[in-house]
């Protein structure tokens, strides 16, 4: 995988947890800088570390899943892409959100935010040798969209954060399609 392509899909990982920093800029308005870098760095942590995981259980499967792989990652990528549109069209109530300074809650926020970066871990190990770029990336931009968000949620509120989980979830089915295009043009 190209560093382009690991930095847009990184940037289309990020969009839950920027999400979830624009509410809790919002919920706190007086936050500070270190609070602020807290979170982020634990939201980006999960985010970079969750397809460590899905790497790892895939490439313990990765001989007997190599002839369709591209298939695999076009699916995986395509799916979360669309669930994040479409959780984002669906009507939203008001949501409350608990202090996100708590550590409880903190980790509950940042491993719900990366479940779909497992996912993709798993489409990372097919075209993949090394993770390791590819986690510092997601978790540089994760740590950077985090701190934005949290400044933009106590700057501006909700308008911004309200498109950010469609545009995420078209990147990464821009990616797959092109993870596709990719293989079956070399085949």
């Amino acid at each position: 995988m190209y560093y382009t392509t690991i930095i847009i899909l990184a940037m289309g990982l990020s969009v839950d947890s920027f999400a979830v920093s624009v509410t809790s800029g919002l919920s706190l308005p007086k936050i500070r800088f270190f609070e602020a870098a807290k979170l982020a760095f634990l939201l980006a942590l999960f985010q970079a570390m969750m397809p460590v995981l899905g790497w790892l259980i895939e490439n313990s499967i990765k001989q007997w899943i190599e002839p369709i792989d591209h298939w695999i990652a076009f699916g995986m990528l395509s799916l979360i892409g669309t669930k994040m549109i479409l959780e984002n069209l669906k009507e939203k109530q008001e949501k409350k959100i608990l202090d996100p300074m708590i550590f409880k809650v903190a980790v509950v926020l940042a491993f719900a935010t990366s479940i779909d970066a497992m996912a993709v871990g798993f489409s990372m190990a097919l075209i993949m040798d090394r993770i390791t770029p590819a986690v510092i990336i997601i978790g540089s931009v994760t740590f950077t969209a985090s701190m934005l968000g949290i400044l933009i949620g106590k700057k501006t509120g909700p308008r911004v954060s309200k498109y950010a989980e469609i545009i995420g979830g078209l990147v990464l089915i821009t990616i797959g399609i092109k993870i596709l295009l990719e293989h079956l043009m070399a085949s």
